[in-house]
């Protein structure tokens, strides 16, 4: 893609890094020859909408651990993240503060025993909310593609929900499957 347009794979946020503490975003920017950055602006307790608690196997208004962030890519806003976990995983841990995870959320998860095993992604495109268009920078009328994740263990539990707002104009997805 052209000089504001990005691809992106889902690969590097689905494991834990070996050895010493990554930001996957940074690292993943950074092999293009650019600058990725993000913000957490929200985290702590919240109730989980119907859609959250569907997926994470609770019941609605259920309170959950939840993140937001702004993902910026060389300090343009690309990508709204909000990430979502149980609360008797996530509760009282770094993933409920609004701090910099050292070694990423998906290394402290493998280090409270929690590793994802399955994933299973859904995207679609919407209208952006406002306060996506405001965050995100996006004209009026602008869509969003939403990409929803859904990281569970090896028993099928639900450990981890992201939903993930991004301007199609700035993105490329792209999805490598092995078979065999």
């Amino acid at each position: 893609m052209g000089g504001s347009g990005w691809t992106s794979t889902s690969v590097p946020y689905l494991a834990a890094s070996p050895g010493a503490p990554v930001d996957a975003w940074a690292a993943e920017a950074a092999a293009e020859g650019r600058r990725g950055s993000q913000r957490i602006v929200q985290a702590g307790e919240v109730e989980a909408s119907e859609a959250v608690a569907e997926l994470l196997g609770l019941p609605a208004g259920q309170r959950v651990v939840a993140r937001r962030r702004i993902m910026y890519l060389d300090g343009e806003p690309c990508e709204l993240t909000d990430t979502y976990y149980p609360l008797d995983i996530a509760g009282g841990t770094g993933l409920a503060g609004t701090a910099k995870i050292r070694g990423g959320a998906i290394r402290l998860l493998a280090d409270l025993g929690h590793v994802g095993v399955r994933v299973r992604e859904d995207v679609t495109a919407r209208a952006a909310t406002a306060d996506e268009r405001e965050h995100l920078r996006l004209a009026a009328g602008e869509p969003v593609l939403q990409l929803t994740r859904l990281t569970l263990d090896d028993a099928d539990r639900p450990i981890q929900v992201d939903i993930m707002a991004m301007p199609p104009r700035r993105q490329k997805l792209r999805y490598e499957i092995r078979i065999g």
